[in-house]
């Protein structure tokens, strides 16, 4: 499967913290997802990683904040990376 990277970023927010997003676009969605995109974020405090977004081929699109596990439903990259920085924002450990 090709794919083309769109985005790879990394913020560095403080020497605690970090933030990554790596987005590919692919020629075809895979298993359990209904678009054409790979994805992930990461919110990362002290090496842990608090806050993630992904959609590994079979699981789908879903969030990881802490140990909690959630289905997100992917509406474009846009409202992806704003639903990723509003529970940056809203973390609480």
């Amino acid at each position: 499967m090709n794919a083309k990277l769109i985005l790879k970023r990394r913020d560095v927010l403080d020497e605690h913290r970090f933030t990554e997003a790596v987005i590919w676009e692919l020629t075809q969605p895979l298993p359990g997802s209904a678009h054409r995109y790979k994805y992930r974020l990461a919110y990362v405090v002290d090496g842990v990683c608090m806050v993630r977004y992904d959609n590994e081929s079979g699981k789908g699109d879903h969030k990881h904040l802490g140990a909690d596990e959630q289905a997100v439903a992917f509406t474009g990259i846009a409202d992806l990376l704003r639903a990723f920085r509003r529970d940056i924002e809203n973390w609480r450990p």
